[in-house]
């Protein structure tokens, strides 16, 4: 038996006034997410606790039957590993995102979404102008996405940092790093001393200078958020007795597989943007089941047209979601196989963030009978025979699905 899960980051919605109050799900084309959804059983599933931000982090992590409030350190630890960057007991990664400022505001929470090769050029700078290189250490990422990693600091869980994208167009002094206690204040006073620095270094850079020439917004400065330390897991083969790859662009979630295990999967051309190689995601998934019981398929387009507040593009990504990847993967299929296709959170083009709100979900296993939900959104969902389920027990259904056994909840 091979399982495999779909997320479609962010898919999820509310109902939107120009789609004739029906949520993106529900007006998309998507034959292969409707199939399964008529041939399986749906449900809606929470996969953020009350007390937890509705970050990826949490969500993914709930999703692969990990409790995310006992998991949960902070995203940037995750993001670090998916890069081999090494953290030791007392470090802090933060995930650090290029951002436009403009006249004190926060202006865009992705320098109009860089491309890597020039973040690189500003990141490597960065380095060569860091005044304390013992303490603060900048890593290169992808796109907008890079790494800042604080030496021998132990106090993520007492600084409050804003992700970026939950602050567009708010003031910057505002949305500053703060600390919970006065045993971060020295943490949160470099983190702050490090973000006015950036934008005196970047903003006359060659790249954001030639950026603002040819109309496009600058990475004229630095927003470190998601700081957290080096999480300690038990591996998905010792959990679930399966051997599992993850295929996404996103550090975060390849940081999260690499943490418990799992095989990581780069595809050429995978982006994390709308533009990302869909095909070669699905050939690599079919590939990956060759030689692992599971794999664990993530695509980031639908979040980023929910952060763009674009429902027309949130619809064509949730299309090219179903029509290029699901349904190859469901063509290629050769072996007796279960699957499950959710988002992880939604992200809702009205508040243009991710959302605590349940979420739907379907799996299909040739030992299940139909449920008679026929189509996969947020409303059919609800009529479901799995009904709600808490965060981390997406993956004792799908293992539970290919036998009469009870549902395992530990």
């Amino acid at each position: 038996m091979k399982y495999v899960v779909v997320v479609g980051d962010g898919m999820a919605d509310y109902p939107i006034p120009e789609l004739q109050n029906m949520t993106p799900l529900q007006v998309a084309h998507k034959p292969n997410m409707d199939a399964i959804a008529a041939k399986g059983q749906s449900g809606l599933l929470r996969t953020v606790p009350e007390d937890l931000n509705p970050g990826s982090d949490t969500a993914i992590l709930s999703i692969l039957g990990y409790d995310p409030m006992r998991f949960c350190t902070g995203r940037g630890a995750f993001e670090a590993a998916s890069r081999g960057i090494l953290l030791k007991e007392n470090d802090l990664a933060f995930r650090c995102n290029l951002i436009t400022e403009k006249d004190g505001i926060l202006i865009d929470h992705s320098a109009g979404h860089i491309t890597s090769r020039e973040a690189t050029k500003l990141i490597e700078f960065l380095k060569k102008t860091c005044e304390k290189p013992n303490e603060i250490e900048f890593f290169s990422g992808l796109g907008y996405r890079h790494f800042l990693v604080l030496r021998n600091f132990a106090d993520s869980h007492l600084i409050e940092c804003t992700p970026p994208h939950d602050a567009v167009g708010a003031a910057i002094s505002t949305i500053l790093p703060r600390a919970k206690s006065a045993e971060a204040e020295k943490t949160v006073i470099l983190l702050k001393e490090t973000i006015h620095k950036s934008k005196e270094v970047l903003e006359t850079h060659p790249v954001n200078i030639a950026r603002q020439k040819s109309g496009k917004r600058p990475g004229n400065m630095i927003w470190p958020w998601g700081g957290g330390k080096k999480p300690n897991m038990p591996s998905f083969k010792e959990k679930y007795g399966l051997k599992a790859a993850v295929i996404s662009a996103v550090d975060l979630v390849k940081g999260i597989g690499s943490s418990v295990g799992m095989k990581i999967i780069n595809v050429p051309g995978a982006t994390g943007l709308y533009d990302t190689n869909y095909e070669g995601k699905a050939d690599a998934a079919l590939k990956a089941l060759e030689d692992n019981d599971m794999v664990f398929v993530h695509v980031e387009a639908p979040d980023e047209a929910g952060h763009a507040r674009d429902y027309k593009l949130k619809v064509k990504t949730i299309e090219d979601f179903d029509n290029r990847l699901l349904g190859r993967i469901l063509e290629g299929l050769k072996e007796l196989y279960v699957i499950a296709v959710l988002p992880d959170h939604p992200t809702p083009i009205r508040i243009g963030t991710h959302t605590k709100d349940p979420v739907p979900f379907t799996i299909y296993s040739p030992f299940l009978d139909a449920d008679g939900v026929q189509k996969f959104d947020e409303f059919s969902a609800r009529k479901g025979s799995f009904g709600i389920v808490e965060h981390e027990y997406l993956m004792s259904l799908l293992l539970s699905s290919t036998s009469s056994s009870k549902i395992i909840r530990e």
